[in-house]
Protein backbone atom coordinates (compact mmCIF):
# COMPACT_ATOMS: atom_id res chain seq x y z
CA UNK A 1 0.00 0.00 0.00
CA UNK A 2 1.56 3.04 -1.30
CA UNK A 3 0.98 5.45 1.91
CA UNK A 4 2.91 8.86 0.18
CA UNK A 5 1.19 12.10 -0.08
CA UNK A 6 -0.07 12.94 -3.29
CA UNK A 7 0.05 16.08 -5.00
CA UNK A 8 -3.22 16.85 -3.80
CA UNK A 9 -2.81 15.98 -0.21
CA UNK A 10 0.64 18.37 -0.23
CA UNK A 11 -1.08 21.56 -1.40
CA UNK A 12 -3.99 20.46 1.03
CA UNK A 13 -1.37 20.42 4.14
CA UNK A 14 0.20 23.37 2.61
CA UNK A 15 -3.04 25.57 2.97
CA UNK A 16 -4.08 23.80 6.06
CA UNK A 17 -0.57 25.03 7.71
CA UNK A 18 -0.52 28.72 6.51
CA UNK A 19 -4.69 28.93 7.71
CA UNK A 20 -3.44 27.34 11.42
CA UNK A 21 -0.22 29.46 11.46
CA UNK A 22 -1.60 32.10 14.00
CA UNK A 23 -2.60 28.75 16.23
CA UNK A 24 0.60 27.17 16.43
CA UNK A 25 1.66 29.18 20.03
CA UNK A 26 0.03 29.19 23.15
CA UNK A 27 -1.36 32.79 24.12
CA UNK A 28 1.42 34.32 26.81
CA UNK A 29 -0.24 33.96 30.06
CA UNK A 30 -2.86 31.51 29.02
CA UNK A 31 -2.84 28.14 31.60
CA UNK A 32 -6.06 26.94 30.70
CA UNK A 33 -6.43 22.74 30.70
CA UNK A 34 -7.99 23.38 27.35
CA UNK A 35 -7.53 25.80 24.22
CA UNK A 36 -10.08 26.36 22.20
CA UNK A 37 -10.49 29.38 18.92
CA UNK A 38 -14.14 29.88 17.74
CA UNK A 39 -11.67 31.77 15.00
CA UNK A 40 -10.16 28.12 13.61
CA UNK A 41 -12.98 26.00 13.61
CA UNK A 42 -15.03 28.81 11.28
CA UNK A 43 -12.04 29.13 8.92
CA UNK A 44 -11.83 25.25 8.90
CA UNK A 45 -14.95 25.29 7.94
CA UNK A 46 -15.19 28.04 5.60
CA UNK A 47 -11.78 26.59 4.06
CA UNK A 48 -13.64 22.97 3.19
CA UNK A 49 -10.71 21.45 5.41
CA UNK A 50 -13.42 19.11 6.84
CA UNK A 51 -14.97 18.22 4.02
CA UNK A 52 -12.30 16.48 1.90
CA UNK A 53 -13.88 13.03 2.48
CA UNK A 54 -16.88 13.95 0.14
CA UNK A 55 -14.70 14.41 -2.57
CA UNK A 56 -13.89 10.67 -4.26
CA UNK A 57 -10.53 12.03 -5.17
CA UNK A 58 -9.31 12.55 -1.33
CA UNK A 59 -11.39 10.37 0.50
CA UNK A 60 -10.90 9.72 4.39
CA UNK A 61 -7.06 9.10 3.60
CA UNK A 62 -6.71 12.99 3.29
CA UNK A 63 -9.38 13.75 6.14
CA UNK A 64 -7.17 11.58 8.38
CA UNK A 65 -4.11 13.62 7.14
CA UNK A 66 -5.78 16.58 7.92
CA UNK A 67 -7.13 15.32 11.54
CA UNK A 68 -3.20 14.34 12.33
CA UNK A 69 -1.62 18.02 11.30
CA UNK A 70 -4.50 19.79 13.46
CA UNK A 71 -3.84 17.77 16.42
CA UNK A 72 -0.28 18.77 16.92
CA UNK A 73 -1.70 21.94 17.54
CA UNK A 74 -1.94 23.69 21.25
CA UNK A 75 -5.50 24.22 20.36
CA UNK A 76 -8.42 21.62 19.91
CA UNK A 77 -10.79 21.64 17.12
CA UNK A 78 -13.55 19.48 16.57
CA UNK A 79 -12.37 18.01 13.72
CA UNK A 80 -11.32 14.56 13.48
CA UNK A 81 -15.74 13.52 13.78
CA UNK A 82 -16.40 16.03 11.36
CA UNK A 83 -14.15 14.90 8.55
CA UNK A 84 -15.19 11.55 8.84
CA UNK A 85 -18.55 11.46 9.62
CA UNK A 86 -20.61 14.49 7.60
CA UNK A 87 -19.88 12.80 4.18
CA UNK A 88 -22.32 10.32 5.77
CA UNK A 89 -24.96 12.49 7.48
CA UNK A 90 -24.93 15.34 4.31
CA UNK A 91 -24.73 18.89 5.28
CA UNK A 92 -28.08 19.16 7.81
CA UNK A 93 -25.85 17.75 10.21
CA UNK A 94 -23.95 20.72 12.15
CA UNK A 95 -20.84 21.86 14.06
CA UNK A 96 -19.67 20.60 16.83
CA UNK A 97 -20.20 16.45 16.05
CA UNK A 98 -20.39 14.51 19.20
CA UNK A 99 -20.84 10.68 19.34
CA UNK A 100 -22.34 8.88 22.53
CA UNK A 101 -23.63 5.21 22.70
CA UNK A 102 -26.14 3.27 24.18
CA UNK A 103 -24.06 2.58 27.61
CA UNK A 104 -21.04 5.63 27.63
CA UNK A 105 -21.72 7.72 30.43
CA UNK A 106 -18.84 9.82 30.15
CA UNK A 107 -18.26 13.14 29.52
CA UNK A 108 -18.46 13.96 25.95
CA UNK A 109 -16.08 16.08 23.76
CA UNK A 110 -17.68 19.35 22.16
CA UNK A 111 -20.76 18.94 23.28
CA UNK A 112 -22.73 21.72 23.98
CA UNK A 113 -26.15 23.11 23.00
CA UNK A 114 -27.19 23.18 18.96
CA UNK A 115 -24.37 20.04 18.72
CA UNK A 116 -25.17 17.33 16.29
CA UNK A 117 -25.02 14.30 18.45
CA UNK A 118 -24.63 11.39 16.81
CA UNK A 119 -25.98 8.14 18.51
CA UNK A 120 -24.35 4.57 18.07
CA UNK A 121 -26.66 1.88 19.17
CA UNK A 122 -26.61 -1.79 18.80
CA UNK A 123 -27.76 -1.65 15.78
CA UNK A 124 -28.85 1.53 14.52
CA UNK A 125 -27.18 4.84 14.16
CA UNK A 126 -29.70 7.95 14.54
CA UNK A 127 -28.57 11.52 15.52
CA UNK A 128 -30.24 14.40 17.09
CA UNK A 129 -29.40 18.23 17.96
CA UNK A 130 -28.39 18.59 21.83
CA UNK A 131 -30.96 21.39 23.45
CA UNK A 132 -29.74 23.38 26.61
CA UNK A 133 -31.34 20.91 28.98
CA UNK A 134 -29.67 18.23 27.13
CA UNK A 135 -25.98 18.66 28.44
CA UNK A 136 -24.34 20.81 31.52
CA UNK A 137 -20.97 21.43 30.82
CA UNK A 138 -17.41 20.47 32.80
CA UNK A 139 -15.44 23.15 32.93
CA UNK A 140 -13.08 21.70 35.43
CA UNK A 141 -12.69 18.55 34.15
CA UNK A 142 -8.97 17.17 33.09
CA UNK A 143 -9.37 16.19 30.02
CA UNK A 144 -8.14 18.48 27.67
CA UNK A 145 -11.10 18.84 25.73
CA UNK A 146 -14.38 20.97 26.53
CA UNK A 147 -16.40 18.69 27.48
CA UNK A 148 -19.94 18.23 28.80
CA UNK A 149 -22.26 15.49 30.70
CA UNK A 150 -25.12 14.24 28.25
CA UNK A 151 -28.21 14.15 30.88
CA UNK A 152 -31.22 12.83 28.43
CA UNK A 153 -31.14 9.31 27.30
CA UNK A 154 -31.05 9.61 23.60
CA UNK A 155 -33.64 6.69 23.26
CA UNK A 156 -36.47 9.89 24.73
CA UNK A 157 -35.75 12.37 22.41
CA UNK A 158 -36.84 13.08 18.93
CA UNK A 159 -33.51 11.59 16.19
CA UNK A 160 -33.17 11.20 12.52
CA UNK A 161 -32.42 8.06 11.71
CA UNK A 162 -29.64 7.10 9.14
CA UNK A 163 -28.96 4.63 7.04
CA UNK A 164 -25.31 3.58 8.31
CA UNK A 165 -24.37 0.15 10.34
CA UNK A 166 -23.33 0.87 13.84
CA UNK A 167 -20.09 -1.64 13.14
CA UNK A 168 -19.20 1.12 10.34
CA UNK A 169 -19.60 4.02 12.34
CA UNK A 170 -17.23 2.70 15.05
CA UNK A 171 -14.63 1.88 12.45
CA UNK A 172 -14.58 5.43 10.90
CA UNK A 173 -15.07 6.27 14.99
CA UNK A 174 -11.10 3.96 15.45
CA UNK A 175 -9.51 5.32 12.57
CA UNK A 176 -10.18 9.40 13.53
CA UNK A 177 -9.53 8.80 17.00
CA UNK A 178 -6.21 7.03 16.11
CA UNK A 179 -5.40 10.06 13.31
CA UNK A 180 -5.64 12.23 16.23
CA UNK A 181 -3.91 10.72 19.04
CA UNK A 182 -1.08 9.90 16.24
CA UNK A 183 -0.90 14.27 15.63
CA UNK A 184 -1.32 14.57 19.57
CA UNK A 185 1.90 11.95 20.63
CA UNK A 186 4.42 13.48 17.97
CA UNK A 187 3.60 17.18 19.13
CA UNK A 188 3.99 16.17 22.67
CA UNK A 189 7.20 14.27 21.63
CA UNK A 190 8.59 17.67 19.68
CA UNK A 191 7.57 20.18 22.96
CA UNK A 192 9.30 17.72 25.31
CA UNK A 193 12.64 17.22 23.28
CA UNK A 194 12.48 20.99 22.65
CA UNK A 195 12.82 21.36 26.59
CA UNK A 196 15.58 18.50 26.92
CA UNK A 197 17.83 19.64 24.27
CA UNK A 198 17.78 23.15 26.37
CA UNK A 199 17.18 22.14 30.09
CA UNK A 200 20.67 21.32 31.91
CA UNK A 201 21.21 19.50 34.82
CA UNK A 202 24.42 18.04 36.18
CA UNK A 203 26.40 20.38 33.91
CA UNK A 204 24.89 18.68 30.94
CA UNK A 205 21.39 18.90 28.58
CA UNK A 206 19.19 16.36 29.79
CA UNK A 207 18.77 15.47 26.52
CA UNK A 208 22.45 13.67 26.70
CA UNK A 209 21.42 11.30 29.44
CA UNK A 210 21.22 7.54 27.76
CA UNK A 211 18.92 6.84 29.45
CA UNK A 212 16.64 9.47 28.41
CA UNK A 213 17.86 9.24 24.64
CA UNK A 214 16.82 5.61 25.09
CA UNK A 215 12.84 6.47 25.85
CA UNK A 216 12.69 9.17 24.00
CA UNK A 217 13.74 6.80 20.95
CA UNK A 218 11.16 4.52 22.31
CA UNK A 219 8.53 7.53 22.02
CA UNK A 220 9.85 8.35 18.42
CA UNK A 221 9.31 4.52 17.25
CA UNK A 222 5.52 4.52 18.91
CA UNK A 223 4.88 8.01 17.19
CA UNK A 224 6.23 6.88 13.98
CA UNK A 225 4.20 3.57 13.70
CA UNK A 226 0.83 5.15 15.01
CA UNK A 227 1.10 7.49 12.08
CA UNK A 228 1.47 4.85 9.41
CA UNK A 229 -1.12 2.64 11.16
CA UNK A 230 -3.78 5.56 11.56
CA UNK A 231 -3.17 6.58 8.14
CA UNK A 232 -3.13 2.76 6.60
CA UNK A 233 -6.76 2.50 8.58
CA UNK A 234 -7.58 5.71 7.00
CA UNK A 235 -7.00 4.72 3.41
CA UNK A 236 -8.67 0.78 3.88
CA UNK A 237 -11.54 1.35 6.43
CA UNK A 238 -11.17 -1.97 7.64
CA UNK A 239 -12.23 -2.71 11.23
CA UNK A 240 -8.91 -4.78 11.68
CA UNK A 241 -6.84 -1.74 10.86
CA UNK A 242 -9.25 0.73 12.60
CA UNK A 243 -9.14 -1.33 15.96
CA UNK A 244 -5.05 -2.37 15.78
CA UNK A 245 -4.54 1.69 14.97
CA UNK A 246 -6.53 2.74 17.96
CA UNK A 247 -5.24 -0.14 20.32
CA UNK A 248 -1.78 1.00 19.59
CA UNK A 249 -2.59 4.41 20.09
CA UNK A 250 -4.04 3.89 23.55
CA UNK A 251 -1.05 1.89 24.54
CA UNK A 252 1.43 4.28 23.29
CA UNK A 253 -0.51 6.96 25.01
CA UNK A 254 -0.06 4.72 28.52
CA UNK A 255 3.94 4.13 27.84
CA UNK A 256 4.54 7.46 26.58
CA UNK A 257 2.77 10.35 28.61
CA UNK A 258 4.16 9.17 32.19
CA UNK A 259 7.80 9.40 30.33
CA UNK A 260 7.06 12.99 28.87
CA UNK A 261 6.00 14.93 32.26
CA UNK A 262 8.55 13.22 33.89
CA UNK A 263 11.16 14.30 31.65
CA UNK A 264 10.37 18.11 32.19
CA UNK A 265 10.89 17.25 36.10
CA UNK A 266 9.15 20.07 37.49
CA UNK A 267 7.43 21.65 35.18
CA UNK A 268 5.97 19.07 34.02
CA UNK A 269 3.48 18.93 37.18
CA UNK A 270 2.11 22.60 36.14
CA UNK A 271 0.57 24.74 34.01
CA UNK A 272 2.99 26.74 32.83
CA UNK A 273 4.58 24.51 29.93
CA UNK A 274 2.25 23.25 27.18
CA UNK A 275 2.68 19.73 27.27
CA UNK A 276 -0.39 19.30 28.64
CA UNK A 277 -2.21 20.68 26.09
CA UNK A 278 -1.18 17.11 24.00
CA UNK A 279 -1.16 14.69 26.39
CA UNK A 280 -4.06 15.22 28.14
CA UNK A 281 -6.21 15.06 25.03
CA UNK A 282 -4.08 11.61 24.85
CA UNK A 283 -5.28 10.32 28.12
CA UNK A 284 -9.08 11.58 27.36
CA UNK A 285 -8.57 9.20 23.97
CA UNK A 286 -7.17 6.32 26.11
CA UNK A 287 -10.65 5.33 27.70
CA UNK A 288 -12.62 5.80 24.35
CA UNK A 289 -14.54 2.79 22.65
CA UNK A 290 -13.36 0.53 25.69
CA UNK A 291 -9.82 1.96 25.98
CA UNK A 292 -6.95 -0.77 25.16
CA UNK A 293 -9.36 -3.68 26.77
CA UNK A 294 -11.89 -3.03 24.62
CA UNK A 295 -9.70 -2.26 21.10
CA UNK A 296 -7.85 -5.45 21.49
CA UNK A 297 -11.12 -7.52 21.59
CA UNK A 298 -11.90 -5.50 18.62
CA UNK A 299 -9.09 -6.44 16.80
CA UNK A 300 -9.21 -9.71 17.87
CA UNK A 301 -12.85 -10.19 16.32
CA UNK A 302 -12.07 -8.66 13.23
CA UNK A 303 -8.96 -10.59 12.33
CA UNK A 304 -10.14 -14.21 13.48
CA UNK A 305 -13.99 -13.07 12.79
Amino acid sequence: MDLSLTSDQVAILDALDSLAKPYTDVPIGDHSLALTSAALDRELIAGGFLDVASDPDLGTATAAVIVERLARLPFTSEAALSAFFRPLLGEAAGHPLCIVTSTSNRPVRFLREGATVLWVGDGTVKSFVAAAEHCRAEPDALFGYPVATLLVDPAAVATTAHEITAEDCRTRWRVALAAEAAGLLAAALESVCAHVAQREQFGRPIASFQAVRHRLAEAQVRSNSLHWLAMKAAGTLDPADAAMALLHAQESARACVYDFHQFLGAMGMTLEHPLHLWTYRLKALASELGGRGGNALATADAIWA
